[in-house]
């Protein structure tokens, strides 16, 4: 059966999902994305990396934003999924509390804990601690130095006899009037201060978490353990706070946009997405470009349209339903990955890549392993 070899035109149509006024088209994928009948389209690992591309527009720390383009949804959804669910983290998983007499009652002080945040080396993150083994019914807890870490809390609220007369700013007159992360003391016990001392100690990605307020003789003090976890077991061990993506949209102007209704078109959008130029002369002396007559005059053009949100608030206006066409690019997805501080940003995407590769190959393992 021979093979047909779609236009390019034809290309471009598939990538675009139809954005109308009251409807959107186009966006079904099918049991096998980007196969069609008729066509050729066998598994090409040059094609692939031809077509894949990856830019990043931000990259902080804390933030990063990115697009990935050129591959299918069930790929970028891949590694939102991974990044939010499969990458290993350290949290709080149980507190004993000797003392507490603030006003937080004991199971809300341990939860508050056990959201925050912590870093620490990753050799020792990823070489050294291994997973800790919950016991069964009947069975004691195995703590070693290689699965559990150990972490102190032990504050009592006094008074400041500096404080100055009349003082009435809390902080001031008291000592430890607010309990922050900062005041959690890591316990190293055995080898973990070979890979946790110096830079790579474990502390509180935010020193500045307010855990409670507490008042003269009011004390905190306990101790918490904490293991090696993935987000998909609980939401405290995914090392983002976000981690999203959305289509690239785009704008096609069909017909000049021209004047004021060039002013108004443009406030149909965000900022930035749609930018006002004069008609110049050699534009004016074309004909059939819509723009004869008109040199010096104000028209629409599309500047940047990775800024639109796609309000679809152009095509409520009659003058410009038949000059504008909306759409998102179904091949290209915006990323952006807000870290909790754990990781950088951008190395959480890596690291979803490497899962996401070490899961292809326990995949194709296991095939083999069927086939013999």
């Amino acid at each position: 059966m021979s093979s047909v070899q779609p236009s390019q035109e034809e290309m471009e149509r598939r990538k675009i999902v139809g954005i109308n006024e009251w409807t959107v088209t186009d966006v079904s994928s099918g049991d096998f994305p980007r196969n069609y009948p008729g066509e050729d389209h066998a598994w090409d690992i040059e094609k692939i990396r031809d077509a894949l591309h990856i830019v990043f527009h931000q990259n902080d720390p804390l933030l990063a934003s990115f697009s990935l383009i050129g591959t299918d949804a069930s790929i970028a959804n891949a590694f939102r999924r991974i990044m939010i669910a499969d990458i290993p983290t350290l949290a709080v998983e149980t507190v004993f509390i000797n003392n507490n007499t603030s006003v937080i009652q004991d199971e809300v002080l341990a939860h508050r804990l056990g959201l925050i945040p912590f870093k620490g080396g990753r050799e020792g993150l990823d070489k050294f601690l291994k997973w800790f083994k919950k016991p069964e019914d009947g069975q004691e807890a195995s703590y070693f130095d290689y699965n559990t870490v150990s972490l102190k809390l032990n504050v009592e609220c006094t008074h400041n006899e500096k404080a100055a007369p009349g003082e009435t700013d809390p902080t001031k007159v008291y000592h430890h009037a607010h309990v922050y992360a900062r005041d959690i003391v890591y316990d190293p016990t055995g080898r973990q201060s070979q890979y946790f001392s110096g830079e790579n100690i474990i502390a509180p990605t935010n020193p500045d978490i307010l855990i409670a307020k507490l008042r003269p003789g009011q004390v905190i003090d306990l101790t918490m353990l904490m293991h090696k976890g993935v987000g998909s077991d609980h939401a405290k061990f995914s090392p983002v706070a976000t981690a999203s993506y959305r289509l690239m949209p785009t704008i096609h102007i069909l017909r000049p946009i021209l004047g004021a209704d060039a002013e108004k078109f443009a406030k149909c959008f965000p900022e930035g997405v749609i930018g006002l130029e004069k008609v110049t002369k050699k534009e004016a002396s074309q004909k059939g470009g819509g723009y004869e007559g008109h040199e010096g005059e104000l028209k629409a053009v599309v500047r940047d349209p990775m800024r639109d949100t796609v309000s679809r608030e152009c095509l409520r206006h009659a003058e410009f339903k038949d000059k504008v066409k909306l759409g998102r690019r179904r091949d290209h997805f915006i990323f952006q990955v807000e870290s909790t501080g754990q990781l950088d940003s951008d190395a959480i995407f890596l690291e979803s890549v490497a899962h996401l590769k070490e899961k292809a190959r326990r995949l194709e393992q296991q095939v083999v392993n069927m086939v013999r």
